[in-house]
Order: C-alpha cells, then structure tokens, then sequence
C-alpha cells in the first residue's frame, strides 16, 4: 500500500482566529472528513475567553471536596435526617458556591421518597 499524500489544507490567516479544513482519505471505501478550528492569540476579539478568570471554581468544595449537598445524600442512606437538613438548604437558597445545587437537589429527593416510604409503611401499620 501506499501512503496517502497529505490532505489539502484551507485555511484564513488574515484575522487572529484560524479556520482549517481537513480532509482524510482512509481507502477507497471509507471517507473521513474532519474540520478542525483553530484560535490563536487572544484580546478583545478573541472566540475563546477565560470567564471563571477570578478563581470561582478553583476551590474545592467542602465536605471532602464533594460539596455538602452530595455528602449529606450520601450519608443519608445512614442517617436520613441528613437529607431533611440538606432539603432545608436548598428551599432556603443556600448557594454558597452553585456547585452545591445538585446534590442539595437529590438530597431534597431522597428526603421526599423517604417521607413517601415513611408515610406509606407508618399508613400500613396502623390500618
């Protein structure tokens, strides 16, 4: 076999972004196209931008690093009350960090399927 030559290549210098269009042969049965886009430099006409430039997300959470709402889920397979505290949490718009929202939020669920479960089992023993 021969090696295919290299694929033709497009691309626009003239801004500070730079589009490339690439074009791979793999036999004479398979065709892969690929596009690739490139950025290059920065400034105010930058495509790509640093947002969370202030550090936001570089600490991690509490709790071990997983944030209280997934450790309160998780330990409340132990102590369900965890779950009750954490639902308290999320209704009163504890948003330290937004991070903290989806496990505040499945801890809110489990606390509510464990009431339902609660309310279901204490309904069967006393009728």
């Amino acid at each position: 076999m021969t090696e295919a030559p290299l694929p033709p290549l497009i691309s626009n210098n003239n801004n500070t972004t730079g589009i490339t269009l690439q074009d791979h042969n793999a036999g004479d049965h398979d065709k892969k196209e690929m596009v690739k886009l490139e950025v290059d430099g920065g400034g105010d006409s930058a495509l790509v931008e640093a947002r969370f430039s202030d550090g936001v997300y570089d600490k991690p959470l509490s709790c071990f690093g997983c944030g209280i709402g997934w450790f309160s889920f998780l330990l409340g397979f132990a102590f369900p009350p965890l779950w009750y505290y954490a639902t308290v949490l999320y209704f009163g718009n504890y948003l330290k960090d937004p991070r903290e929202r989806p496990g505040l939020a499945a801890s809110a669920i489990a606390a509510l399927i464990c009431s339902v479960v609660l309310v279901v089992l204490l309904f069967s023993l006393f009728s």
